[in-house]
């Protein structure tokens, strides 16, 4: 009962990360052009920009929480003191002060670079905790599973109320609907990291026994880590490029109030249903991730997965905007949903692989240095996932002011036909360059089978 609890706990905290981090991903970009009033340049720049920033900065965080020592352990007292103002800075974001466009885009930058700072401070020592409360690396993929499905199901409470809560507080044209949303999105996430705060415990004392120097000159002679940074950031730049656009799809290339039918029953097809779906099936993914790597190894199921999100994504080209096809939208959804399901686990699981190998061939434990390249890699691909969508729709004509203005004119033919490559194609190659990258990828279960025999032996000499 004790480590269900804390299979539980564990999952609280990315539950809480992720409610954030997929509004932001899914809803910002289209905050900010269509209801904050930013151009789409001005947009992308801001993404690019604070998540290159967020990304340099994860490392300093790895380091220093690698090298903090408290009664409560590493990691884990983070998540005490920094939620407060994780939930802070998310509602500050998502303020929109009634200011000239300048003033605004100070305001935008300021907001946006303290949220990724603050988010860094949390997620990236509650990432490292994966590598310290069991030796196991079986039992981690049990514990990394715990978390996403507890992150998906967040994902899906935030993403399926975030337009219903939008136009209940205000409207989910105004800007006074968004930041109310915001302010119940952010209540939520701090009770969640609290309860993670309570219900964890980290098992293993780990020391870092070398310079920060020797850290980083180790993580880069780490060839496994490389493989992994490039596979998780193409895994990343998939799902931001694909889940940015959705917004802007939803409202240019869907029939405003589009219902699905099933008997006499019919429903509302939005963007909030789409995304919440897909995150209901991520879930169904996580399940399923335990199973497939222990029949068939880690490397082995990346490698299949992405093969099939490159098919599926494909398909969803072809897909016509009929009843039939916006059914046809919602079953692949489902499955390119649960195939980013198995992936999420995984990938965090192969990073506690690299920290283990780290660990082993360097003598030194610097698990919050190699996690916060998760994090590192996450944030990459989310910038340049974010930037790239709305680059490519301002260079294809796209025009956000016809929806500040409500106006019903279309989208010119070049900027709606980039919406759906955005959706298929251009995911569907990124998937493709991460199967091509982690075939290079040198840890399977017998080789951490032998490592972790050594640093068992290793861990026990340091006692």
């Amino acid at each position: 009962m004790r480590k269900l609890l804390r299979h539980i706990g564990y999952g609280f905290g990315d539950m809480s990360s992720s409610m954030f981090w997929k509004v932001f991903s899914y809803y910002l970009p289209f905050f900010y052009s269509n209801i904050f009033g930013l151009s789409l340049k001005d947009a992308g720049i801001i993404l690019l920009v604070t998540r290159i920033w967020d990304a340099v900065s994860d490392p300093m965080m790895g380091i220093l929480a690698d090298r903090t020592h408290t009664r409560w352990g590493k990691y884990r007292p983070y998540l005490l003191f920094v939620a407060p103002l994780f939930s802070i800075a998310g509602i500050l974001l998502f303020t929109t002060p009634d200011w000239g466009y300048s003033a605004k885009l100070v305001w935008a930058y300021v907001t946006y670079i303290l949220m990724m700072t603050i988010y860094t401070g949390i997620n990236v020592p509650y990432g490292a905790m994966l590598g310290v409360m069991t030796d196991d690396s079986q039992e981690k993929t049990v514990y990394s599973s715990f978390r996403m499905f507890f992150a998906y199901g967040g994902s899906f409470l935030a993403l399926f109320l975030w337009e219903p809560l939008c136009n209940a507080l205000g409207g989910y044209d105004n800007p006074q609907g968004w930041f109310w949303a915001m302010v119940v999105i952010a209540t939520a996430c701090l009770m969640l990291f609290l309860c993670c705060f309570l219900f964890t415990r980290e098992e293993l004392k780990t020391v870092s026994t070398v310079s920060i120097g020797a850290d980083f000159k180790s993580l880069l002679s780490n060839k496994p880590w490389w493989i992994l940074i490039g596979a998780a950031l193409c895994f990343n730049l998939f799902c931001t490029v694909r889940g940015a656009t959705v917004a802007y799809y939803f409202a240019d290339i869907i029939p405003a109030g589009a219902q699905l039918a099933i008997g006499r029953w019919s429903f509302l097809f939005y963007a909030g249903l789409f995304l919440a779906v897909g995150e209901v099936s991520n879930m169904i993914g996580v399940a399923l991730c335990v199973p497939l790597t222990a029949r068939f190894g880690k490397k082995t199921t990346f490698i299949a997965v992405n093969i099939g999100l490159c098919i599926l994504s494909i398909l969803f080209f072809f897909i016509p905007v009929t009843h039939t096809g916006m059914w046809l939208m919602l079953i692949a959804q489902v499955l390119i949903s649960m195939l980013t399901g198995v992936m999420s686990p995984l990938v965090w699981s192969m990073y506690a692989d690299v920290s283990d190998y780290a660990e082993q061939r360097y003598k030194t434990a610097s698990t919050g240095l190699i996690f916060s390249s998760s994090s590192m890699a996450q944030k990459f691909g989310g910038a340049i996932g974010g930037s790239a969508a709305l680059w490519l729709l301002a260079a294809c004509g796209y025009n956000s002011q016809l929806s500040i203005l409500n106006s019903q004119l279309p989208q010119p033919d070049s900027a709606l036909l980039c919406l759906r490559y955005l959706m298929s194609f251009i995911p569907a190659a990124v998937s493709i360059i991460a199967v091509l990258v982690v075939s290079f990828y040198p840890l399977t279960t017998a080789r951490m089978k032998e490592i972790d025999a050594q640093l068992k032996i290793q861990r026990n000499e340091k006692m």
